[in-house]
């Protein structure tokens, strides 16, 4: 099975920006969003964003809303993470899929085996 491939990722000061990339695989059709996740150290995976496949929505976490804009090229299947304002507590490795579901604005559905290798951001205080 053919797994997503994130680049972008590095080491850049706090207030600093970057842009990930991810050439998604997997299910892109209608009902299912591309999007992002991160594990920052000693923690758990947790949603960042997703923007569905099929129209312009989007779903931000809290934590980096206002800051990160997700976007995508589906001729490309590609998925983009647009990072500003980045803080330490960002740092973590950043994650994505294809297969996102949503119920009611909530991830609600995740895949199991669709994963690439994750790309590494940190940011120095």
């Amino acid at each position: 099975q053919v797994k997503p491939v994130e680049s972008g990722g590095g080491l850049v000061q706090a207030g600093g920006s970057l842009r990930l990339s991810c050439v998604a695989s997997g299910r892109t059709n209608n009902g299912y969003a591309g999007g992002w996740f991160r594990q920052p150290p000693g923690k758990r995976r947790e949603f960042v964003a997703a923007i569905s496949w099929s129209g312009p929505l989007t779903y931000y976490a809290d934590s980096v809303e206002g800051r990160f804009t997700v976007s995508r090229d589906k001729a490309k299947n590609t998925v983009y993470l647009e990072m500003n304002s980045l803080k330490p507590e960002d740092t973590a490795k950043y994650y994505c899929t294809s297969e996102i579901e949503f119920c009611s604005g909530k991830v609600c559905h995740v895949p199991a085996d669709n994963w690439g290798q994750g790309t590494q951001v940190t940011v120095s205080s």
